[in-house]
This record gives C-alpha cells, structure tokens and sequence, in this order.
C-alpha cells in the first residue's frame, strides 16, 4: 500500500509540475496604451483569458509542450504565436503589439435598426461610413454630401437643374422618391425640398453615415422601396470640441464652418453653424451657370440632458436660409439685355424642431421617444413664371426596444403628417397626407452561426388611395446572416414596400413643376413594392494585408408606377424593375488602403407590354480610390469614377466617361491643412455639345448627365481646439 500511495504522489507532483501559466501583456503597437478586453486563445485546448484594464492576461494549466497562442482585439489584427512550454523565460510576462486594422474599424455600431448593435451581428445589410471617413469626405466637399452620397457605391445622384445645381439621389437605379434621406431616424429632406437637401447638409456635424440599400419600408414606411440613407449626428464627448472649417475653391465657392460640443454631469451641447457662398461659375465661356450664385446661412444648436442613469435625451433646433441664382452668366451678373433674359431662382427657407427621449427600465430594455416638425418654404422664379409652396410635416414615434441572450425585440407605433399648400393659381397642386404605423420587428440569433430578423408593419393612410379603400398596407420583411466562419458570412432577405402619390419626383423637379395638371391623389394608385437581396461577405488577414470583399445581389419590382406624361400623372400599367450587382474590394496593408468597387444595374420599365431601358440609369459604373495614411499625421489619395453610356430621355444616348481627384491633407495636432482637386481632365458635358435647345433667351435643358463644372481645385484649413 505504502508503495502505490508513492506512485501516485509521484505522479501527481508530475502532472502539477507539468500545469504551467502563461503571461503576457497586450498593447497597441501605435501608442503602446493597453488594450483592455483583448483575448489570448489555445484553441487546440480550448481555453484562453481576457486582459484586465492594464493590458494584462494569464492564462492557467497549460501542459507541456508546443502550443498555439491566438491574440486579438476588436478593430485590430489579430496575431498567431507558438511558445514552447516549459517557457525559457521562466513564465515572465511578454508584451504582445497588436496592429490597428489600417482604414477601417471592425466595430461599428449602428443605430437604424433602433437596436445599436455592433453592424457585424445585424441580419439586414447595412453599411456605415464612420468619422474617420466623413472627416476625408469634408475636406473634398465641405458645403453638401452630393459628392459624399456620389461616390458611395450603387448610389447615383442625378443633378435635375442644369443651372441651379438641384440633385436627388437614386439607390439601385430607382427614382428619388423611392428613396429617405434621415437625420437621426427622423425624415427631414424630403418632397418639396428634395431637389435641395443634399446641398443643404453639411457633413462637419456628422458621426457617421448609414445606408440601408433594398428595401427598409417595414421599419421605415412608405418611400423606402428603394432604400435609405441616414445621417447621424455628433454627440457631446468628455472632452469638448471646438473646430472651425475654412475653404475655397476655384469655381469660386467659399465654405465657413463651426462645430462646438461639450458634456456636463447632467447637460450638454452642440452648435454647429456655416456660411456657404458661391459666386456664379460658368466654366470655358459657357452661356448658364454651371454653379449658381448662392448664399446659404445654417444653424443647428441641441441641448442634451442626462437626468439620472435612466433617463436621457435632447432637443434641437435647425434653421437654413439660402438665395441660389443661376441661369444666363450675364443675368446673374446684373446685366440683362433683350437676348440675356433667362434664369433660375430658388429662396428657401428651413425651420424644424428635434426631440429625443430614452427611458432604461432595466439593463436589457428600454423606451424610446422622438419626433421633429418641419416648415419648409420655397419660391421657385423663372421668366414670367413662379411657384411657390410651404410644406409642413411632422412625425412622431415610440419604439419599446428589448434585448436578451437570443433575442432582441423592436415594437413601436407612429405618426407622420405631410401638407403641402401651393397659392392660386397652382393650388390645385396642393395635398395632404396622414400615415399612422406599427411595426414589430425581431432578431434571433439562433446559434453563433446563424441569426434571423423578421419585421411586419401596418399602415394606415388618409386619404386612402383606390386601389385600398381603407388605405391598409401589411408590409413583411425577412433577413438572415450566416456566419460560416471567421472570414465568411452572407445574408439574404426581402420585403414589401409602397409609396403614396405626391407631384414630386425627378421629372418634375427637372422641369419647375411647370405646367403639370391637377393631381387628384385619391383616386391614383400607390405604387407596391417586393425586394430581394443577398450577398456574400470575405474577410482575413494575409500577412500584413487586411483583405475585405463583399459581393451583393439585388432585385427589385415596383407595379403600377407613377409616371408623368403629357404634364399629366397616371399609373402606367406594368411595372418597372431593377436588378443588378455590387462589387467591393478593400485591401489594407500598413498605412496603405485600395478600395475598388462596381456596380451593375438594369433598370427597365414593361409597360402596356412594351420593355424599355429606364433614363438617366448608367448600366456599369466604376471606382477606385488608393489612399496613402499615417495616422493623425498625413494623407494621399487618388480616385476615379468611371460611368457608362446611359439612355436620356429624348431617345438619344450619353456618353460614357471617366473623372479623377487627388487629396493631400497634412495632419497637427490643432490643425490640418488639406488640398483637393475633382475632375481632373476637365469631362463636361458642354465640351461634348450643347445642353439646351432653342434660343438662349428661351432655352429648354437637356437631361444631365455628366459633370458641368468641370476641374474644381478647393484649399483650406480645419482648426481643432480640444
């Protein structure tokens, strides 16, 4: 007995002996600051730790042998080591460096879904354009986000004034109207001021940029068919922000921009201000205005409030004034004679209210509350001719959101109020429009492989349109995201979408609203909507390269559209679709990032069952962007956009062709300095012809196309004092 109780105490002084404890510190390889919550794994063992707040990490009971060690964090690269164990060093700590990922952050949080998850565990497809990226964005164009949405892949804006600069924005080959411009989950930029808001928006107060491409009607409502674009705002920091903006161009623009925030125990505030000014601009002796004369004056303050640990939210004020005048050079110039009589004048005026309010009830659930009026008002001159309309809308909202290990719960109801009121004697044009929602919405995550997003709205609108006596829509949604493994995931979904007749869309905006017959609302049909989309998403790390490549399928079918003919607007009996793919690369390797991306679209109208290519829808377009960056430091970059010949609508055919920009922006600690350049080779479409018909004194503009302005080089400086 004595000598097996031996062998064994023998043996068990062996297997402790063999039990050894790792230890190492984790730190970013930049700024040698700990990273706190990074994870150390043996896989082959199945057990690993997590870093304490100084970086430190110890992981227990590792046998001899040579072993795998996984090292990785959140929006960096993760790194493989294999130790020899026993250590030689004795079991001393290491230091493990970790390499931010170059160009982008793996942990995005997006907040249109109205569940704030991390983008990477969301069902829908949603892609976000952080800070980071809006920061380059507004050094290029400080005074809009035309060129931001632009350059954005499967996104075309498609200029409707050839004098006046007026854009919307198309998803996926579908007209503006299909689509939502959000500031905040609120819509603040649509109808009668749609032709205006992408140059009303400055991108300096903004956090970060997401779009919802296909349709986002179930949580949205109608006009999303297409998809969404929303704007989210800066929010007050610990620390506080003052940045100043300052820029010129050569097509005599000048931008002057403030942004101001800070946090309190229980108050905070944004300001942000800008004054826009553009001289009129007509480039190689053109006869109109390739850019109008504009002045533009914005100001939005917000007032934030932290009541307790449960209670919390803010309220804002946003106010634009802008006179844009374009048309004949030599009238904008003051100098009208009998042949220079034409132009374009647009003053606007902008006011609404912004509220938010969210109640915790416990760590998993809470109440949210929002809603913003609207006042927009516009008169719209030209030569013996003017309209002018005030739109008021308001809506409201309450969402209940509920989060738990498997499920996450979105149920809320709303309200969304829209009025337009045109004077004699084009009152005729006026209408208004009452929608009350509900909608339901949840995510399942069935295992760490799979997770399913069901959604299902019902709207009720007045007044109710012929084809829905009581107005009723029952619109469905379904999504699913497949994780096959750490590089590989794909989702795929659809959903039911409708849009109410209203007079605006791209045509009307085109041609001023001149001339249309009185719409009665009630008795036209509302367009409805089905969507599909799937895609396919890789990503790894190959050496030093960060590899990211997503691949997206989309389908679209809209019945019984709202087309204007003859000044008239009527349901065309068929229906339009759009089908097509995205393609996106992004390669990073150390402070070098290469994005390329490609879309595909076939948009086509099958009416009276006659099939015709839809106008103004380039069928290819391409992009490419090298970006050279040392961290709050330095940045290079080249781009070009590529677009394809595209159908007009008088039957003749664009041209396809290529633009170029370079950035070079230098980085201080308080201030940057930053020159930009678009279109390098000058492509205009008035070097390619003309852009009107008849005389100058009375012209009738062609479909736009391509760029008018021509090469625009802008300078300027952004002081940043924290």
């Amino acid at each position: 007995m004595k000598k097996l109780l031996t062998i064994l105490a023998i043996l068990a002084s062996n297997a402790i002996y063999a039990q050894n404890i790792f230890k190492a510190v984790i730190k970013d390889d930049d700024t040698k600051k700990p990273l706190t919550g990074a994870s150390a794994v043996i896989t082959s063992l199945k057990i690993g730790a997590t870093a304490d707040t100084a970086g430190n990490i110890t992981i227990n009971n590792i046998p001899n042998g040579k072993l795998e060690i996984t090292f990785s964090f959140v929006g960096y690269i993760s790194k493989d080591m294999t130790i020899d164990f026993p250590e030689k060093n004795g079991g001393e700590p290491i230091e493990i460096s970790l390499e931010p990922l170059a160009g982008e952050l793996a942990e995005v949080r997006v907040q249109t879904t109205r569940t704030n998850q991390n983008l990477s565990d969301i069902p829908t497809r949603i892609e976000a354009l952080p800070q980071e990226e809006l920061g380059e964005k507004g050094t290029m164009r400080p005074g809009d986000i035309k060129m931001l949405l632009g350059e954005t892949t499967g996104i075309q804006v498609q200029q409707t004034s050839a004098v006046s600069s007026t854009a919307n924005f198309r998803i996926q080959g579908l007209d503006s109207r299909y689509t939502q411009l959000l500031k905040d989950g609120m819509p603040l930029y649509q109808g009668f001021s749609g032709g205006l808001s992408l140059l009303q928006v400055s991108p300096l107060d903004l956090k970060q940029v997401e779009f919802i491409k296909g349709s986002a009607s179930t949580l949205y409502g109608g006009g999303a068919i297409a998809g969404l674009v929303n704007l989210i705002s800066k929010t007050p920091e610990d620390k506080p922000e003052l940045t100043f903006l300052l820029n010129g161009n050569s097509a005599k623009g000048a931008d002057a921009d403030g942004y101001y925030s800070q946090k309190w125990q229980h108050i905070g505030t944004t300001i942000f201000g800008s004054y826009n000014y553009n001289g009129a601009y007509a480039p190689a002796g053109t006869d109109f205005t390739a850019i109008p004369k504009t002045n533009r004056f914005t100001i939005n303050p917000k007032v934030f409030f932290y009541i307790n640990d449960k209670d919390s939210g803010w309220v804002g004020l946003n106010g634009t004034y802008e006179n844009r005048l374009g048309g004949d050079v030599q009238v904008v110039d003051g100098k009208p004679d009998d042949l220079h009589q034409y132009f374009e004048q647009n003053k606007t005026y902008r006011f609404s209210t912004q509220l938010s309010f969210t109640h915790k009830i416990d760590t998993s659930s809470q109440i949210n509350f929002k809603n913003t009026i609207g006042y927009f008002d516009r008169s719209l001159s030209e030569p013996d001719y003017e309209f002018k309309g005030k739109q008021t809308s308001s809506y409201s909202e309450v969402n209940y959101v509920e989060h738990s290990k498997k499920f996450n719960w979105v149920l809320g109801a709303d309200l969304l109020t829209d009025n337009l009121s045109v004077p004699p004697p084009m009152s005729y044009l006026s209408y208004s429009i009452n929608t009350l929602g509900g909608f339901v919405q949840n995510t399942y995550k069935a295992s760490s492989l799979f997770s399913l997003e069901t959604g299902l709205r019902l709207d009720y609108n007045t007044p109710a349109p012929v084809n829905k006596s009581s107005g009723v829509f029952l619109l469905p949604r379904i999504n699913g995201l497949f994780k096959w493994d750490k590089h590989l995931t794909s989702r795929i979904g659809g959903g039911l979408g409708y849009k109410m007749p209203t007079i605006f869309s791209d045509q009307t905006e085109e041609q001023g609203f001149k001339g249309i017959q009185p719409v009665n609302i009630a008795n036209l049909k509302a367009e409805q909507s089905y969507g599909l989309n799937a895609d396919v998403n890789y990503r790894n790390t190959i050496g030093d390269a960060v590899v990211n490549i997503n691949q997206l399928f989309f389908y679209t079918l809209v019945n019984d559209p709202l087309l204007l003919e003859n000044n008239i607007y009527a349901n065309a009996p068929g229906h339009l679709t759009t089908s097509g793919a995205e393609t996106n690369l992004k390669l990073f390797i150390d402070n070098l990032g290469i994005y390329l991306g490609y879309t595909y679209t076939d948009t086509k109208r099958d009416i009276n069952d006659v099939t015709t290519m839809q106008p103004l829808t380039p069928k290819n377009r391409v992009s490419a962007d090298v970006t050279y960056e040392v961290e709050n430091s330095f940045r290079a970059g080249i781009e070009g956009f590529y677009n394809s010949e595209q159908l007009l609508n008088d039957g003749t055919t664009g041209r396809g062709f290529w633009t170029f920009g370079m950035l070079v922006q230098k980085m201080w600690t308080h201030f940057d300095v930053f020159i930009n350049a678009e279109n390098l080779t000058d492509q205009r479409q008035t070097r390619w012809g003309s852009i009107y018909t008849g005389t100058i004194t009375d012209p009738v503009f062609k479909d736009i196309y391509a760029p008018l302005d021509g090469v625009v080089v802008n300078v300027g400086i952004r002081l940043k004092l924290e």
